[in-house]
């Protein structure tokens, strides 16, 4: 006979009306097939008009519910006969009958699979023809997924007790003193499921309670109870699944395993427990396991839910779970299709949050506040005069609205989602499953509904300032929160999945400098203006991960997170160098202490030179070393701090790469010699000295030009010499005079050693510089150190002329000053020496076709290699001071700029020549000091940023006028003409002459 219930409200029409006659269909077929009673029944009900409208209403709105109805006649016939109440709870008590002692896994898999597909038709067609209210709907929802739980829970407790890995003081009632604890989170432990929800819980174990006869075993024991209890809820068999299933609210869920001991989860909600995890814990309820032990457990959160004194920094934190959000009272961008009515603008979670960050801050004094349904909580908070009466029918009614929409939306096809459907059509089928006769006022109401949330969750501390920057940045929880996904793809991030999970491992308290609460606080005060500041650079993903290397290697946080706080202006700087400064990035990261020195009141004054200052502050640092270790350790602080600080005036504009070569190269003159002095004292209480023995080392290539850039290794090379001895010994002492006395050549060679070892060692503050000796006479065949007698020798018979091209820049920075003298005069004579003109043009261009075979490029952007860069500039230069030395000497400099001067005083090249290769020598010394600090290796033309860009524009141009009108085309075409201009001088001066030059015929090697 048909249903004796009176459904309470209309039911909707079938959006689908072809799929609605084919359940009808179904529906006869399968009745056709039942047997007599469930036939005669099914055909009745099917001829009635509620029982007709209700097979449409459901098969033409919801394909998966209508294929449960076609399917389950015998069930609807019982639900409809004895009503949904009592329906439900007989289908309760059949699961608890039939596996309250089950054996069988399988069975039990299968049995809570056909009674979740029979609760799942009942509690929506309960919700459908209006039979239940929302309470009653996600209460059913969240008793059947907590009766899963007990049932799976309990099996796995009873077989680990059979197995021998547990003892159960109770093996006919598993779970009493098991010490297991499973949590229900969320909606789940509020009772407020939704119609495809998953299940958040956290497996936890008292160590202190369980007995096992395997305690070494005791955490793979629980782990393997953890993976098969979702194994059971969660996996797809032919029945279908329980409940999606979540363990990720864990503590640290990326560092922990699926079942954490108590010890662990109180030492972690005790110390790095974030205000996130407070507010989820709201909801917390032991729903399977050990009930003394989950409220012994939930007994202990208390104190860390529950604060009773929170101080200003707490209570921001607080807000900032509101704050990331980012809403706006009266502000509309909302559009429906598309919405996500979950975590959306006006969204469920707005409600939640509403509720939850009051009770944080008032419920450790009120506990008449601490309640975990989300309309009670408002509803307590009404009671104790916290929030306003209308307020809260207000978001009563907008839960009440949004909920049962978000349960159409899921019935339709068992999926979960809180999204709007982003078609008109899908927007229409909604509509139509709830009831209304126009999608426009479906429109309508929703709109209007998620607007009055937004403007109730916005007046939540509206004196607090947003954390959300350009849009949602929210990183608590353990989904991505889509709006926060959207707002930094907006803001440029290649991978906001990956930046989410960065930032929220931060907050996770898994660096040092994250452990504190007060670090975290500050920390999500930074966030948004750091993510700003990165998403700027040129690649926002690295130089977040370069941000990420350099936070995990601070040892404390506080300090520097309260720098950054009142000093916006060094955290904005911070991200620069993280961006666009790797090289500066990494050494920032290695020693953080850096930064204290960014403060100092004259870090941006001009840099000083060695008479102005700088050395006596390098005496000044030195002074408190108390042996070798120490003046290594210092040295290295005081130069990358130098070096760092002429980064950042780069960076900043306050100079360039071509004004800050002597200033470090000051560094290396003062640092260099300072240690040779302290390496040959150290080396002498072994060895002791060469009597009437010296040495000096000598500056080559850019250290030796006084052009170094904060990247540059230094070439040096070691000279050293020993007076003549007596009669005996008439070329010298033949051992030095220490308790391991050494030959002189042995004894100078090892000294080199220990002075390449002194400045190249890896310390806690990196090395002190790169250094290449293979300049020195035979290159890397020839001795590290090299006699007076032997380098004068060299120079004169063996020496290529690309060695004497180098020697143009030699330098002696330290060592014996008589010494210095001989060798700088040794240096000036080769320079100096008559040489063949035609043997000297043919070997320089011999020498550029070499180098452009193994490195040319068509990149302009590589100022070293490319044609009309450097190289063919510092060969001009070379060129000329060797052919003219001999008749000019006044040609010689160390300097490539004033050499090129030098050479057009003298009448060795034309004047406006000179200026022309000394002003594009200087823009390439500009481009390359910018470029060694922003890129790793050579630019590629198709990765230049805006900020990289107008890096480069200043570097390049600085007089420019309008910085901002230069695209890069157009940058690249400029970069290219002064190129091209550049290699025009070098095949005038060198390549074209020496076209006219026959080939050298000689033995010895070409340079």
């Amino acid at each position: 006979m048909p249903s004796p219930i009176a459904f309470p409200s209309p039911l909707p029409k079938p959006f689908d009306t072809a799929q609605a006659a084919l359940g009808m269909e179904r529906w006869r077929q399968q009745a056709a097939a039942a047997e007599p009673e469930t036939r005669a029944w099914a055909e009745a009900f099917a001829a009635s008009e509620p029982g007709r409208a209700l097979v449409e209403a459901v098969c033409g709105n919801s394909p998966y519910l209508g294929h449960s109805l076609t399917r389950e006649l015998p069930f609807v016939r019982r639900v409809m006969e004895d009503g949904f109440d009592d329906g439900f709870a007989a289908l309760i008590a059949s699961l608890h009958a039939e596996h309250d002692e089950e054996k069988s896994m399988d069975r039990l898999m299968a049995g809570l699979r056909i009674a979740k597909r029979r609760a799942a038709l009942l509690i929506a067609l309960a919700d459908i023809v209006g039979a239940w209210p929302l309470f009653r709907v996600t209460g059913a929802l969240s008793e059947l997924a907590e009766t899963g739980v007990q049932l799976a829970a309990n099996f796995l407790l009873r077989r680990a007790g059979e197995a021998g890995t547990l003892t159960l003081p109770d093996p006919q009632r598993p779970w009493v003193g098991s010490g297991l604890i499973v949590l229900g989170m969320g909606k789940l432990g509020g009772r407020e499921l939704n119609y495809s929800s998953d299940i958040d819980l956290i497996v936890l174990y008292d160590d202190a309670v369980v007995q096992t006869p395997q305690p070494d075993n005791l955490a793979r024991t629980f782990i393997r109870l953890a993976r098969d209890l979702v194994r059971i809820m969660d996996e797809r068999t032919k029945d279908g699944y329980v409940f999606r299933t979540d363990l990720r609210l864990r503590p640290d869920p990326g560092a922990t395993p699926l079942a954490v001991s108590v010890s662990a989860a109180e030492i972690y909600y005790g110390s790095v427990g974030q205000n996130w995890e407070r507010a989820a814990m709201i909801k917390a309820r032991p729903i399977a396991g050990d009930p003394e032990a989950g409220a012994s457990f939930i007994r202990f959160l208390e104190p860390f839910v529950w604060r009773r004194n929170l101080d200003f920094a707490a209570i921001q934190d607080i807000h900032s779970i509101k704050r990331q959000i980012n809403a706006h009272k009266g502000h509309r961008e909302v559009t429906v299709n598309g919405h996500d009515i979950k975590v959306g603008r006006g969204g469920i979670r707005e409600i939640e949050f509403f509720a939850q960050t009051q009770q944080l801050i008032f419920g450790g004094r009120d506990p008449r506040v601490r309640i975990a349904p989300t309309l009670m909580a408002n509803e307590a908070l009404r009671e104790v005069g916290r929030v306003p009466p209308q307020t809260v029918e207000e978001l009563a009614a907008a839960y009440h609205f949004l909920r049962r929409v978000e349960h159409r939306i899921q019935m339709i096809d068992d999926q979960q989602t809180h999204r709007i459907p982003a078609d008109d059509a899908g927007v229409a089928h909604l509509a139509t499953f709830l009831g209304y006769g126009d999608p426009a006022d479906f429109r309508a109401e929703l709109l209007a509904t998620l607007g009055q949330v937004e403007d109730r969750y916005a007046e939540l501390f509206e004196e607090a300032p947003s954390l959300s920057g350009p849009g949602n940045l929210v990183f608590t929880g353990t989904d991505p929160d889509p709006g926060t996904v959207e707002t930094l793809a907006g803001m440029g991030f290649a991978d906001p999945a990956r930046v989410i999970s960065v930032v929220s491992a931060w907050h996770r308290g898994r660096y040092r400098a994250t452990r504190s609460g007060r670090a975290r606080e500050l920390l999500t005060e930074l966030t948004p203006a750091l993510l700003s500041a990165l998403a700027k650079t040129p690649a926002p993903d690295s130089a977040l991960m370069n941000f990420d290397d350099f936070l995990g290697k601070l040892p404390a946080g506080v300090g520097l997170f309260s720098l950054f706080v009142a000093n916006p202006w060094l955290l904005e700087l911070v991200a620069e160098i993280m961006g666009i400064a790797p090289q500066m990035a990494h050494t920032l990261s290695r020693n953080p202490s850096l930064l204290d020195a960014v403060l100092s009141p004259d870090f941006f004054d001009p840099l000083p030179g060695k008479a102005d200052g700088l050395a006596d502050d390098h005496a000044r640092v030195m002074a408190p070393a108390r042996d070798f270790e120490d003046a290594l350790t210092l040295s290295r602080r005081w130069t990358n701090d130098q070096r760092f600080r002429a980064g950042v005036h780069i960076l900043r504009g306050i100079t360039d790469g071509d004004r800050c070569g002597a200033f470090l190269a000051d560094l290396a003159d003062l640092v260099v010699p300072d240690l040779a002095r302290r390496v040959e004292e150290e080396f002498a209480q072994r060895h002791g000295r060469i009597p009437g023995g010296a040495w000096v080392v000598v500056a080559m290539g850019k250290l030796g030009s006084r052009q170094l850039t904060v990247t540059s290794d230094i070439d040096l090379i070691v000279i050293y010499d020993v007076a003549p001895g007596d009669g005996q010994h008439p070329s010298g002492p033949l051992l030095s005079d220490g308790a391991k006395p050494l030959s002189p050549n042995e004894y100078y060679i090892k000294l080199t050693q220990r002075l390449t070892n002194a400045i190249t060692a890896p310390m806690g503050d990196g090395r002190l510089y790169e250094v290449d000796m293979r300049l020195r006479p035979s290159g890397n065949a020839g001795p590290l150190a090299t006699s007076l007698d032997a380098f004068v020798k060299y120079q004169a018979t063996d020496a290529w002329t690309w060695e004497h091209m180098a020697l143009t820049r030699a330098r002696v920075i330290g060592g014996d000053a008589g010494l210095a003298g001989r060798v700088s005069a040794a240096i000036r004579e080769v320079l100096t020496s008559p040489r063949d003109a035609d043997r000297l043009l043919w070997d320089v261009a011999d020498m550029r076709r070499r180098i452009e075979k193994e490195f040319g490029t068509t990149n302009v952007w590589n100022v070293k290699y490319a044609r009309g860069g450097l190289i063919d500039i510092e060969f001009i230069a070379q060129y000329l001071q060797l052919r003219f030395g001999q008749e000019r000497p006044d040609i010689l400099h160390i300097g490539t700029a004033k050499a090129l001067r030098c050479a057009a005083r003298t009448g060795a090249l034309a004047p406006e020549v000179a200026a022309d290769l000394e002003s594009t020598l200087r823009l390439w010394r500009r481009v390359q000091g910018f470029l060694r600090l922003t890129t790793a290796g050579v630019l590629d033309p198709n990765q230049v940023s805006p900020s990289l860009l107008a890096g480069l524009v200043r570097a390049a141009f600085p007089d420019e006028r309008e910085p901002d009108a230069v695209d890069f085309p157009e940058l690249d075409r400029r970069i290219r003409a002064v190129a091209a201009r550049a290699h025009g001088h070098f095949k005038a001066l060198v390549e074209e002459p020496a076209g006219h030059v026959a080939p050298p015929n000689t033995n010895k090697p070409p340079a």
